[in-house]
């Protein structure tokens, strides 16, 4: 009689125990569940849509992409000022403080070539010891429309002259800075701006708005310069 009593002790245990494995199953499922959705919210939340108006006058929203695009103008001129602004120097922007400004308009892995072209325009070839009394302005004569290159890059020429002008000497010396700029567009901007920006720190963050950076330059006659030769 008790091994009886034994046997269907077991057999009343093991729907239980059935039952309890579902029922645990079921939870774990539910809360899957309840994690998933919550994701597909942050998801939705996180990856705005954009409203779309179609030419018929439907509207429809679609999900954002990477904007590589850019219309020619903008870029002509993000190079032109960003130009200007890297080579216009004077007792009130020494080429240090222009260079650390605006060398984030510049890719990272570009910067140091950059850096020692610039300085080879300084008289004494030092960025830290520019004369007080010399003016050094850069005059654009003229910026060609843009080529694309590859996706979201473009190569443009730039005609310029830098003038430099000693002390009281109005007439000054003339050097020409005839380019290929290549600039590709950026995600964000690329210009910090601090609390209580100078002058060139809001100029640097103006033009950056663009979403553009150069990240190759070289001398127009150089005729191996080109996407290619990269």
């Amino acid at each position: 009689m008790q091994l009886l009593k034994s046997e269907n002790k077991k057999t009343s245990i093991l729907p239980m125990f059935a039952v309890g494995t579902l029922g645990l199953h079921v939870l774990t499922l539910l809360v899957l569940m309840f994690h998933w959705t919550i994701l597909q919210r942050l998801n939705r939340q996180t990856t705005l849509q954009s409203l779309v108006q179609l030419i018929d006058g439907r509207a429809i929203t679609v999900d954002p992409q990477e904007n590589l695009e850019r219309y020619p103008e903008a870029i002509r001129r993000f190079v032109g000022e960003t130009m200007t602004l890297m080579l216009t120097w004077s007792q009130q922007q020494p080429p240090k403080t222009v260079w650390e400004i605006s060398s984030q308009l510049v890719t990272e892995d570009f910067q140091p070539k950059l850096a020692a072209e610039i300085t080879n325009l300084i008289p004494g070839k030092q960025l830290e010891n520019f004369n007080k009394s010399t003016e050094q302005i850069l005059v654009i004569q003229r910026i060609s429309q843009p080529t694309q290159v590859a996706p979201g890059k473009w190569r443009l020429q730039m005609v310029a002259n830098q003038l430099i002008f000693h002390g009281s000497d109005r007439l000054g010396e003339s050097i020409p800075v005839n380019k290929h700029i290549f600039v590709q567009a950026t995600d964000e901007i690329v210009a910090a701006l601090p609390n209580a920006p100078v002058p060139l720190q809001l100029a640097a963050f103006r033009i950056s708005e663009a979403r553009l950076q150069i990240y190759r330059i070289c001398d127009i006659k150089d005729k191996s310069c080109s996407e290619s030769s990269l």
